[in-house]
């Protein structure tokens, strides 16, 4: 009786082992696998779920740290998607644009929807990215550096020393009361100050709840510094709440604004 106990546990262990290996791999190949039949291995799955160590799903399984990680990760999503409309949301006919090399800024453009909309970056990924037909972009130029494909250097911030913009979307790696805006470039400090201090009319931070009170490596500002902030409703209210005593006009994106849709 021992022997057939260790034996399951051991077949289930392995069978663990292969869907942490796979987690596209199906009840069927399992059960082939382990010379089993399916209706054994959906036994097994089953034990494994009781004890929190998978999720199943029709036709397999997947480990549950994974499953909470990719649902973690499309929540995040959802939200720099949401931060991404409402910030396009506040571009008006003829407006010009400072947009930074953050990924969330730039997604920004597909859901602008106003007439001649002038945008400089030092972006290299607008070449290719979506852009509605009211947007025209201009590049800063630069030495390009992979893999953010970020136009930095003494060339870049010339260029943006000639020019300046109604608004200027910046995107971050942290922002904290205590260190304000930080990012984990160094070399892309300075062009992302530069496009704060040279935005004329408003000038936006994005961040999603994940980085809100976080500390990266290179500041770019100090909070007394920032204006306004786009985040999202899972944001920590503590925080949020110190940003507004400083100032800081917070607009936070929801789940619903999904669902009215």
């Amino acid at each position: 009786m021992k022997r057939e106990r260790a034996f399951v546990e051991n077949r289930r262990k392995n069978i663990l082992a292969a869907i942490i290996e796979n987690p596209k791999i199906r009840v069927e190949q399992l059960a082939e696998r382990f010379s089993v039949s399916p209706i054994t291995i959906r036994r097994d799955l089953q034990v494994l779920e009781d004890h929190k160590k998978l999720t199943r799903f029709y036709g397999g399984a997947a480990p549950a740290n994974e499953v909470c990680r990719e649902e973690e990760q499309d929540e995040v999503s959802m939200y720099r998607e949401l931060i991404a409309r409402f910030a396009a949301s506040l571009v008006e006919d003829g407006d010009s644009l400072f947009i930074n090399t953050s990924r969330n800024a730039l997604q920004m453009l597909q859901y602008v929807n106003k007439k001649n909309v002038t945008v400089i970056t030092n972006n290299g990924r607008a070449v290719n990215s979506e852009q509605s037909p009211g947007v025209s972009v201009i590049l800063t130029g630069g030495e390009l550096r992979y893999p953010k494909e970020a136009m930095v250097g003494e060339f870049a911030e010339r260029n943006l020393l000639k020019v300046y913009a109604k608004k200027a979307f910046v995107g971050c790696s942290g922002i904290s009361p205590e260190c304000g805006v930080t990012t984990e470039n160094a070399n892309e400090v300075n062009l992302n100050e530069l496009m704060l201090r040279r935005a004329t009319k408003a000038a936006y931070i994005l961040a999603d709840h994940t980085k809100i009170g976080v500390n990266s490596s290179f500041r770019t500002c100090g909070i007394e510094r920032v204006k306004n902030l786009i985040t999202d409703e899972k944001a920590p209210k503590e925080i949020l709440n110190v940003f507004r005593e400083q100032g800081v006009k917070v607009y936070q994106v929801s789940r619903k604004d999904v669902l009215e849709e």
